[in-house]
């Protein structure tokens, strides 16, 4: 027998609730600045011109997901002044 939609809805509360900040999945603009100790104009900046780590536009908000970001990082990877890490 399916569960009544309301112990649905309150499961899903519950374990959005129970995240901690460590727990979250998405930085937002300001957030990602401070890790990388840049401007959130140069994000910005960087979202109108195609570069940076990919990430979700919902309505006016936007949200960073760390695999992105992680994804981002290793391919910004320098060996050398020269030469990118290979993967």
């Amino acid at each position: 027998m399916p569960e009544p939609i309301d112990s649905v809805r309150r499961q899903q509360l519950e374990t959005t609730s129970s995240l901690s900040p460590g727990d979250r999945r998405v930085l937002n603009e300001n957030e990602l600045a401070q890790r990388w100790g840049i401007s959130p104009k140069t994000l910005q900046r960087w979202r109108t011109e195609g570069r940076g780590p990919r990430y979700l536009k919902l309505s006016k908000r936007v949200g960073y997901p760390i695999d992105s970001i992680i994804e981002f990082e290793r391919w910004s990877l320098y060996q050398s002044t020269s030469a990118r890490v290979i993967r």
